[in-house]
């Protein structure tokens, strides 16, 4: 029996924590089959090299590896959630990926008048 590949990961290593949105569009649906409930949201990331950073997405599914969003939230701690799509774009010269992130439910911890998440811990 083949070992599962440990996931790839994308590390924020400064700036400010993501703002997670939730997303309510249709072809998301796709993405919360399974035996475990999700959350779909979406956040920007700003990057010096977005191109590298894409491959490394691109490679990672087409291995049918997970990639993970490494980062800080607020309170200091690490979090991770999955990577389920990313599209790369220059804002005012700067790249910019746009990130659909999975979460399950039961770590969302709180959910914003403003669409805004914040994930966290089971506890």
């Amino acid at each position: 029996m083949a070992e599962m590949a440990d996931p790839e990961q994308i590390t924020i290593i400064e700036g400010p924590t993501p703002e997670f949105h939730v997303v309510m569009d249709p072809w998301t649906l796709s993405l919360l089959e399974g035996h475990i409930p999700y959350i779909i949201a979406t956040c920007q990331v700003r990057s010096y090299n977005g191109e590298k950073l894409m491959e490394r997405c691109l490679r990672a599914w087409d291995n049918h590896r997970v990639i993970k969003l490494d980062y800080r939230q607020i309170d200091g701690l690490r979090r991770q959630v999955d990577i389920v799509s990313a599209r790369l774009e220059k804002i005012e010269e700067v790249d910019v990926l746009n990130l659909w992130v999975r979460q399950p439910v039961r770590k969302l911890i709180n959910i914003v008048n403003d669409d805004s998440l914040k994930f966290g811990d089971d506890e």
